[in-house]
């Protein structure tokens, strides 16, 4: 069983009210999904999760380099 969290009010407030400047009302009327974003943005971005073995051989298959010299219609 996953131990559930209380959702981090402080911080969010700390970001929406203080870092991201954003008013009272467009804090609260905000989502903790828009919240977020707003944060990757700030951040850099969202992260990029490493491209497993599978996946790299998934899509070696579907996209093969073409060895023959001519530029492809893709």
């Amino acid at each position: 069983m996953s131990e559930k969290r209380a959702f981090p009010w402080e911080e969010a407030m700390h970001l929406g009210l203080g870092v991201l400047r954003w008013s009272p009302d467009t804090f609260w009327r905000a989502t903790p999904r828009e919240l977020i974003i707003a944060w990757e943005g700030l951040s850099g971005g969202h992260k990029q999760v490493p491209l497993l073995h599978h996946d790299m051989q998934r899509m070696m298959a579907a996209f093969p380099d073409d060895l023959s010299g001519e530029a492809s219609d893709r």
